[in-house]
């Protein structure tokens, strides 16, 4: 995998930034002391100017009492503007929660804010909210300062940068994780042109004609439990077999090909992350 190269300044500072969150943790550092350093990071890592754009125990409204939110990420001005992130601080030490996430996403909902961030200095998760009935919280990213490669790291917070935020960024990626739903890449792969393909392909390369049910069975084997659930929302145009002159051999999948050829191992399927109700459990260990 080609890997792509990171800006000095970029290393350097995300070097620095785990070089003191690792000393947080070595100390075992409060809250407050955690929410400095995370300040620290937003400056010389991400681009912020932290008396600019971000406001501390931001106050946000709801149908109760009024709350307060650690951090709030707001680029526009204007009193009409809206805070583009709202964040949730743990101590260094404290493993994130369902809680916490449930917390943050009330505050997000009251506030109109669709983003969401969690975090103890150490690890980041960066949620998307759906304003329905009921709002929806999705897992888009998660990372560790500690123990990710430093190419990840550059990459997770760029998406969370000034820079990015202010032309548009956090909108692009939430279509581009819409657009990459199981359900719509089910539908493109079972498409009626990508069966024909898939059929004539496999003919070329091993001289047997399947039919375009012969490869949903063998889409299926592939598929995880999720995927399968979303495959069945999936409308499926079975292209018109044409008849031929010539005979070929069709030959069913289940029956021709060992059981064990046709498995594929679960590791190999990528499962994006499930969309939670907030009021629901979501998959974070408790503290």
């Amino acid at each position: 995998m080609t890997r792509t190269a990171i800006d000095k300044e970029v290393k350097r500072a995300i070097l620095d930034a785990r070089r003191m969150i690792q000393q947080a943790e070595q100390s075992d550092a409060n809250e407050a002391e955690t929410r400095r350093r995370i300040e620290r990071m937003f400056q010389s890592l991400m681009g912020y100017d932290v008396f600019k754009h971000l406001s501390r125990e931001r106050a946000v409204r709801g149908a109760g009492e009024t709350e307060h939110v650690d951090f709030a990420i707001q680029v526009a001005e204007g009193d009409a503007a809206k805070p583009d992130i709202l964040i949730e601080i743990k101590r260094v030490c404290i493993n994130l929660a369902a809680k916490h996430l449930n917390q943050v996403s009330s505050y997000a909902i009251n506030a109109g804010c669709e983003w969401i961030l969690l975090t103890n200095s150490k690890d980041w998760k960066l949620y998307h909210v759906s304003f329905g009935q009921p709002p929806i919280t999705k897992l888009i990213h998660a990372w560790n300062i500690l123990t990710d490669d430093v190419s990840v790291l550059a990459k997770r917070f760029e998406i969370i940068s000034y820079k990015n935020v202010k032309k548009g960024g956090l909108n692009d990626l939430w279509q581009k994780t819409n657009v990459l739903h199981p359900r719509n890449l089910l539908r493109a792969i079972l498409s009626e042109p990508l069966l024909k393909a898939i059929k004539r392909e496999m003919r070329k390369d091993t001289g047997v004609t399947l039919s375009p049910e012969d490869i949903m069975s063998g889409v299926r084997r592939l598929l995880n439990e999720t995927a399968l659930s979303e495959l069945e929302n999936v409308r499926i145009s079975i292209p018109d077999e044409k008849p031929n002159r010539r005979k070929r051999k069709t030959t069913d999948l289940s029956e021709s090909t060992p059981e064990k050829e046709l498995e594929t191992p679960q590791s190999s399927v990528v499962e994006a992350p499930e969309s939670k109700p907030i009021s629901e459990k979501a998959d974070l260990p408790e503290s």
